[in-house]
């Protein structure tokens, strides 16, 4: 499944890669753009839209 999220506070590369890290962590096979210009990061993954969010929350971004 693809998952399409608006990630408002990733401001630069180093943000991309620790969300990318985060959302790795719970699915080593997800395949993640994110793109800090437009704030939207696309995910390719196989576990639940809600894990992937909590991921990403606890990395300390806001998934709106």
């Amino acid at each position: 499944m693809t998952l399409e999220l608006t990630v408002p506070d990733m401001a630069c590369s180093a943000c991309a890669d620790t969300i990318t890290k985060a959302v790795t962590a719970v699915d080593p096979a997800a395949q993640v753009n994110a793109d800090t210009k437009t704030k939207q990061v696309s995910i390719e993954t196989q576990v639940d839209a809600t894990a992937v969010r909590q991921a990403i929350t606890s990395a300390g971004y806001t998934v709106a």
